[in-house]
C-alpha cells in the first residue's frame, strides 16, 4: 500500500511534465488535422451527392415555373378567358316557366366551434341572390362547444323565420371530419332534387351574385363537373405573415390554378368556394376521408373520370387567413402531408388509368404532385436551410452561381410579380418560405412514409373580429390575462425548438464563412438565421389573447 502512495505523485508529475511539453498550437493542429481528413474524405463527398440531387431538382422546379409563365402569357395576351373557352349565357328569368330552368343548388357551409365567423359565412350564404325556390342552405355543424352549436342553431332559425330555406344538420360524431360532414349532408332526402353543390368554409363570405357568375358554366358544359372561384383575403394587410401568404397563395391562385384550368381542364379542388355538379361528384366515388386533403382526392378522381374542371378568377370569395403562427403551422402541415400521401395512395390508379389521355397523366402526376407537393418542399428546406449552410464550412463543394443565384432569383421574381403590391417584401417572403419548408418537408415524409401525424386534422383557427376586440377599450376583454397563464406554458406556446436549432446551425455556418469562407454565403445565412430566430421565438404573426367572454 505504501509502495502505491508513493508512486500516485510520481506518475501525477510526469504527466504534467508530458502535458506542459505540449503547446496549445500542436492541439489545435491536430484538431485541424482530424477535421481537414474528415470532411475532405467523408463529408465533402456526402455532400457533393446532395447538391448535385438539390441542383437537379431546382431545375425542374425552375421548368416548371418558366413553363406555367409562359402559359398565363399566353392567355391574357389572347384573353384567353373560361368564358371564351366555355359556352357562357347568363340565366334570365322566364315568365312562362318560372323559375324551374334555374338549376337546383344546394349551399354546404361546414363548421366546427366557429364562435367568431359563423354569423358571416350563414348571412353570406342566406344573401345569394337566387330564386329562393331553387336553393338550400345546409349548415353542417360539428361543434362540441354546447353555447356554439346553440348560436349556430339559433342563427338558422332566424334566417328561417325570414322564409329562408335553411338546414340545420348535427351528426352525433366527427368521423372523417370535414368529409366526414359533407358526406353525411349529402345523404338527407332533400338532397335529391338537387343538381348543384356549393361550398363554402366557415370563414368565407360570397357576394350575392356568386353563382349568377359561376351556375352558368354548367348548363350549358355537360362535361364540366366544377367551378372554382378564387379567394380573396380580407385580412392581408393584418401582419407581415399575412402578407407573405397573400403572395404564396396569389400565385397559386392567379398562376397554378389558371394554368390547370387553360390547358388540362385539371387542378386541385381548393375544398371551398367551389360549385360541383351532384352527378360528378357521385361518379368519382364520393367524399373520402383517408386524407387530410379530401378536396383535392376528389378533384383527382373526378378528373380520372373525364370531367373538366373551370377556375374562374374574376370571380373572387372573401375569406381569412391563418393570421397566428401556430394556426398558419398546423394548416401548411396539413396541405403538405396531405398531397404527398394522397400521390402514395394514387399514383398508380392515375397510371393505369384508361379514360384520360397520357398527357393528363404526365400533368397530375409529375407537374400537380411531384414537382409541386414534393419536390418544392424538399429542395427548398434541403438545399437553403441545409446544403448551402453546411457548405459553408466544406470548402472542397463548389455550388455554381446559376443554381446558388440565377435560378433562386428567377423563381422568386416569378412569384412575387403576381402581387406586386407587396414586391418589396420579396426578401422577407424568401427566408420566411425557407422556415416553413423545414414543417412542409417534414410533413411530405410523413405523408409519403405514412408516419405519425398523417391523418391529423386540426381546423385553421379563425380570428374574426377578435383581434378588433382586443384593440377597443370599449370591446371585450380577456377572460384569461397573459399573467395568469403559467411561465413554462407561455414558454412552450411562444417558443419554437425545431426553428432555433435550425437557426444556431445557420449562423453558426455563417460565422464560420466569415472567418474562414471563400463564396461570401454569410450574407445569405445571416439573414436566414434572423427568420428561423424571430420565427422560433414567435415574433411572427399576431397574437390575441386565448379566451374571449
Amino acid at each position: 500500500m505504501g509502495s502505491l502512495m508513493e508512486w500516485v505523485p510520481l506518475a501525477t508529475s510526469f504527466i504534467q511534465e508530458r502535458v506542459h511539453g505540449i503547446k496549445k498550437s500542436d492541439i489545435i493542429d491536430g484538431i485541424a488535422n482530424i477535421w481537414d481528413l474528415f470532411r475532405i474524405s467523408f463529408i465533402a463527398p456526402i455532400l457533393r451527392v446532395f447538391v448535385v440531387i438539390c441542383l437537379i431538382m431546382s431545375v425542374m422546379l425552375f421548368i416548371e415555373r418558366v413553363y406555367m409563365s409562359a402559359v398565363i402569357l399566353y392567355v391574357k395576351i389572347f384573353g384567353l378567358k373560361p368564358q371564351k373557352r366555355y359556352k357562357f349565357e347568363e340565366i334570365e328569368d322566364d315568365i312562362e316557366k318560372g323559375s324551374s330552368h334555374y338549376p337546383m343548388v344546394l349551399v354546404q357551409i361546414p363548421m366546427y366551434n366557429e364562435k367568431e365567423v359563423y354569423k358571416l359565412s350563414i348571412g353570406a350564404a342566406c344573401g345569394l341572390s337566387w330564386p329562393s325556390d331553387r336553393i338550400i342552405i345546409q349548415v353542417l355543424d360539428d361543434s362540441t362547444d354546447p353555447m356554439i352549436k346553440d348560436l349556430v342553431e339559433l342563427e338558422c332559425q332566424r334566417w328561417a323565420c325570414k322564409g329562408v330555406n335553411i338546414k340545420y344538420e348535427i351528426r352525433h360524431n366527427r368521423n372523417g371530419y370535414k368529409a366526414g360532414a359533407l358526406k353525411e349532408g349529402l345523404k338527407h332526402h332533400y338532397v335529391e332534387i338537387c343538381d348543384l353543390v356549393a361550398i363554402f368554409d366557415a370563414d368565407f363570405t360570397p357576394e350575392p351574385d356568386y353563382l349568377y357568375k359561376t351556375v352558368p358554366y354548367f348548363i350549358h358544359n355537360p362535361e364540366i363537373g366544377l367551378v372554382q372561384a378564387r379567394w380573396k383575403f380580407v385580412n392581408a394587410d393584418e401582419c407581415i405573415m399575412t402578407r407573405i401568404q397573400e403572395m404564396s397563395l396569389n400565385y397559386h391562385f392567379k398562376v397554378e390554378q389558371e394554368v390547370g384550368s387553360s390547358t388540362y381542364a385539371f387542378f386541385g379542388f381548393n375544398g371551398t368556394a367551389g360549385v360541383w355538379r351532384i352527378k360528378a361528384l357521385y361518379s368519382a366515388g364520393g367524399w373520402k376521408d383517408r386524407t387530410t386533403v379530401e378536396d383535392m382526392d376528389l378533384a383527382v378522381r373526378a378528373s380520372l373520370k373525364g370531367w373538366k374542371f373551370v377556375y374562374v378568377g374574376d370571380v373572387q370569395v372573401k375569406n381569412e387567413l391563418p393570421s397566428t403562427f401556430k394556426a398558419f403551422r398546423f394548416q401548411q402541415h396539413r396541405w403538405s402531408c396531405g398531397p404527398a400521401n394522397l400521390f402514395r395512395k394514387m399514383a398508380m390508379e392515375i397510371i393505369r388509368n384508361e379514360t384520360v389521355n397520357l398527357w393528363k397523366k404526365v400533368h397530375t402526376i409529375y407537374s400537380f404532385f411531384f414537382v409541386r407537393k414534393i419536390v418544392c418542399h424538399i429542395v427548398t428546406f434541403v438545399f437553403y436551410c441545409v446544403v448551402i449552410p453546411t457548405s459553408a464550412l466544406v470548402p472542397e463543394v463548389y455550388i455554381p452561381k446559376w443554381g446558388l443565384v440565377y435560378i433562386p432569383s428567377i423563381i422568386t421574381l416569378l412569384n412575387a410579380i403576381e402581387t406586386p403590391r407587396s414586391f418589396y417584401l420579396v426578401i422577407n417572403w424568401v427566408v420566411f418560405e425557407n422556415v416553413m419548408s423545414m414543417h412542409r418537408t417534414k410533413g411530405t415524409f410523413i405523408g409519403l412514409f405514412e408516419a405519425g401525424r398523417v391523418n391529423e386534422w386540426v381546423v385553421t383557427e379563425k380570428l374574426g373580429d377578435a383581434l378588433l376586440k382586443s384593440k377597443d377599450n370599449n370591446g371585450v376583454k380577456p377572460a384569461i390575462k397573459p399573467s395568469q397563464i403559467p411561465l413554462l406554458a407561455r414558454i412552450r406556446e411562444r417558443v419554437y425548438a425545431m426553428e432555433l436549432c435550425v437557426g444556431t446551425y445557420i449562423f453558426f455556418c455563417a460565422c464560420y464563412d466569415v472567418a474562414f469562407g471563400k463564396y461570401w454565403y454569410f450574407i445569405y445565412l445571416f439573414a436566414q438565421a434572423i427568420a428561423f430566430f424571430v420565427t422560433g421565438l414567435g415574433y411572427v404573426g399576431t397574437r390575441i389573447p386565448n379566451s374571449w367572454d
